[in-house]
């Protein structure tokens, strides 16, 4: 979807575009393999004992923290919009988002970011890995991160999940040194991947005795010529049998229309549901993607509309979560890859801003109703605690039960797992 309120920066071409990449590799042919109901407290009980998750929600072209998690009203940045309080004494925020007031006590707002970016591509970067791009070394995303060392080696379905309104396919880069399989699998407007559905031409045993081939042949080419990249290609082939085993889970007219219409019937309804039913079924990283933030101009007409789109499903899940016991151990991360200019501009909107924002999480480790530093009087500056990418990265690792301080080693070299310049909030950790 284009949308006239976007920048038309290069940045947002590439991004359209790497939706676009990768297919899915390989598929066709099923497995066994019992697949049980979706809305399974008892299951998700077990499975919130035993497995730390996370779920991004990303606002891409960077939503505004004025019209969201840190109001100024009535000053001269503020806008037209109030500030509400929410279930957390003491804590207000906009009026956008009324439900996801109600859910506040499970949820903590860091409103000292300044990643010093105004950059689409160059924030969301930092964003997700912690650190500023380097042309010689790319890091691996926080999605691969979390796929690579708190997904099960045996998983039935990927670690790394993107729920997104555009594209399909397989966004191997994201993974950096770490592989292509902790690569992002990402499902364009919730669907299922492509080519996941068996051909009704084709019997389950003609289907069985193809992707018997397919492995003897496989087998033989990577006893030859083993790397990453055969490696990743076979596990691909497996994983997208996997997949068509539980193709059902990816349709989320299974849970009924009181449930649809609980999350909304919209796209980011849908997708919000389907991200529960992923974090149920044992998916490590699910990210879901809401657009277009990137306001322009009419900024306060724009973020009428995503807020209010944005707001109940959202609300709703962290809910969910809750009553399901999962939220102590799924990580909540609501980002986008900066903030908005404080100043107004002539067109009614508000420009790109990463020196003074908000970030929100919730869930595993977090110190819920928390807010962490501040920004001054009409939102210009960090007035105290301010943090940057670094710090979030090194935050979101620690609350999962990974030491940052850790190294990878690539090539005999070592590389610290998060950027060595920063370090952990440690007050937003319980």
């Amino acid at each position: 979807m284009q949308c006239a309120y976007a920048c038309r920066s290069t940045e947002h071409s590439i991004a359209r575009r790497s939706f676009l990449g990768g297919m899915l590799a390989g598929a066709g042919g099923v497995l066994g393999g019992a697949f049980g109901g979706f809305a399974r407290p008892a299951a998700a009980q077990q499975l919130a004992s035993t497995q730390k998750r996370v779920l991004v929600v990303y606002l891409a072209g960077g939503v505004s923290q004025l019209e969201s998690w840190d109001p100024k009203p009535q000053t001269d940045t503020g806008g037209p919009f109030r500030a509400i309080p929410t279930s957390v004494p003491g804590i207000h925020i906009s009026e956008l988002l009324p439900y996801t007031a109600q859910q506040m006590h499970h949820l903590s707002i860091v409103r000292s970011v300044n990643t010093n970016e105004n950059d689409h591509g160059k924030g969301s970067y930092i964003m997700h890995t912690g650190r500023r791009e380097e042309p010689a070394q790319p890091y691996p995303h926080l999605g691969s991160v979390a796929a690579k060392y708190l997904s099960p080696e045996d998983a039935a379905l990927p670690g790394y999940i993107h729920i997104t309104p555009g594209g399909n396919g397989v966004s191997a880069s994201e993974a950096a040194f770490l592989g292509p399989r902790y690569g992002a699998v990402t499902l364009g407007n919730g669907e299922p991947p492509r080519n996941t559905k068996r051909a009704e031409s084709l019997t389950e045993a003609a289907d069985l005795a193809r992707n018997d081939l397919r492995r003897r042949l496989n087998d033989r080419f990577v006893a030859r010529r083993r790397t990453a990249e055969t490696e990743a290609y076979s596990y691909s082939y497996e994983q997208a049998l996997k997949l068509v085993a539980q193709r059902e889970l990816f349709d989320v007219t299974r849970e009924g229309d009181a449930e649809l219409a609980r999350y909304g019937t919209h796209d980011f309804g849908r997708h919000c549901l389907l991200a529960r039913r992923l974090l149920e079924h044992g998916v490590t990283f699910v990210k879901v993607s809401h657009s277009n933030y990137d306001t322009h101009n009419e900024n306060f007409d724009f973020h009428i509309e995503q807020l209010g789109e944005f707001d109940r499903p959202f609300a709703t899940l962290v809910g969910d979560l809750a009553e399901r016991g999962m939220l102590e151990s799924t990580l909540i991360v609501v980002m986008s890859e900066f903030g908005r200019t404080p100043q107004i501009n002539h067109l009614y909107g508000r420009d790109h801003w990463g020196t003074a924002w908000s970030v929100v999480l919730g869930g595993c480790g977090i110190q819920p109703g928390a807010v962490i530093g501040k920004t001054n009087e009409n939102g210009t500056a960090v007035a105290d605690r301010e943090v940057n990418g670094g710090h979030l990265f090194h935050t979101y690792l620690k609350a999962v039960g990974l030491d940052p301080h850790e190294e990878y080693v690539i090539g005999g070299r070592p590389i610290a797992m998060a950027d060595p310049s920063a370090d952990v909030i440690q007050e937003l950790l319980i």
